[in-house]
């Protein structure tokens, strides 16, 4: 039997848990602990430092606290108050005089817009005949002064580069574009020639000839327009106010009003009028059936 040499008052058991705990680490496992954590290590777990922090009682008191249904009732009632102050504004005398003026200013146009409908038959009817020129080979010849030749300009235009893709182009001059000839005439033969000489030597009889006058009173128009009926042209005008002279001239095979005193609502009215007849002369085209002459009487 093996003696077992104990300390006065300390069992054996207590030796062994002693023993335990004195026991030195291996070399193997010394060598894991002593690792120093890597530069991209340190970096990663100071990251989950930060992420892991959790906010503290009172920073998550202020954020968890809700808008009372008395505050949220406030800030709908401001944000509602703030989008109708700019309705509930009374106009000044300023902007009741300005929209006063506007509504005066666009009752001017109704009547001469109404009296542009109502000639309705008469735009059809000078239409019929255009197209049926031009299905005879005849081209547009258009003239006006002042203002009205960059109208004439424009109905040219028009018709030979149509604005919308897929219309047939059709022959037309204006008589406003050479200057030279212009000024050679008029130093010649005086303002009121401009156009009839040139009807003279540039038109054919199975042409149109299209004047343009703001007042109905302008001589180098109503003259273009003799010499187109005396070559036999299809004659057609347009004119502001009551027509003047030229609506009171037989050579006009057709004429369409703009009634109206003030220049620039017959500008417009004019304007509007021979987009339509541009309009309406591809429509006849595209019914081949209505080009024969006296269809449209």
């Amino acid at each position: 039997m093996t003696a077992h040499n104990e300390l006065p008052g300390h069992p054996s058991s207590a030796n062994d848990a002693t023993g335990g705990l004195d026991q030195t680490a291996s070399p193997d496992q010394t060598a894991g602990l002593d690792q120093t954590a890597s530069p991209d290590q340190t970096a990663g777990l100071d990251q989950t430092a930060g992420l892991d922090q959790t906010a503290s009682p009172h920073q998550t008191a202020g954020l968890d606290q809700t808008a009372s249904p008395h505050q949220t009732a406030g800030l709908d009632q401001t944000a509602g108050l703030d989008q109708t102050a700019g309705l509930d504004q009374t106009a000044s005398p300023d902007q009741t005089a300005g929209l006063d003026e506007a509504g005066r200013l666009f009752e001017l146009r109704s009547a001469p817009v109404r009296d542009f409908a109502a000639q309705a038959n008469a735009v059809a009817s000078a239409c019929h005949a255009m197209a049926v020129r031009f299905h005879l080979g005849g081209k547009l010849v258009v003239f006006g002064q002042g203002g009205a030749s960059t109208d004439a300009q424009h109905v040219a235009v028009e018709f030979v580069h149509p604005v919308i893709v897929g219309k047939r182009a059709l022959p037309a001059i204006s008589l406003t574009t050479d200057v030279a000839t212009v000024t050679g005439v008029a130093a010649r033969e005086g303002m009121a020639s401009i156009f009839a000489h040139q009807i003279r030597y540039l038109a054919d009889p199975v042409d149109i000839a299209l004047g343009i006058s703001t007042d109905g009173n302008c001589p180098s128009v109503l003259a273009g327009l003799q010499a187109a009926r005396v070559l036999g042209m299809l004659t057609i005008a347009l004119a502001g106010g009551d027509g003047g002279a030229i609506a009171s001239s037989p050579p006009v095979d057709h004429l369409l009003l703009a009634r109206s005193a003030d220049p620039r609502i017959v500008k417009e009215i004019q304007v509007t009028t021979y987009h339509v007849l541009w309009e309406l002369v591809h429509v006849f085209f595209e019914l081949t059936g209505l080009l024969a002459p006296r269809v449209v009487a």
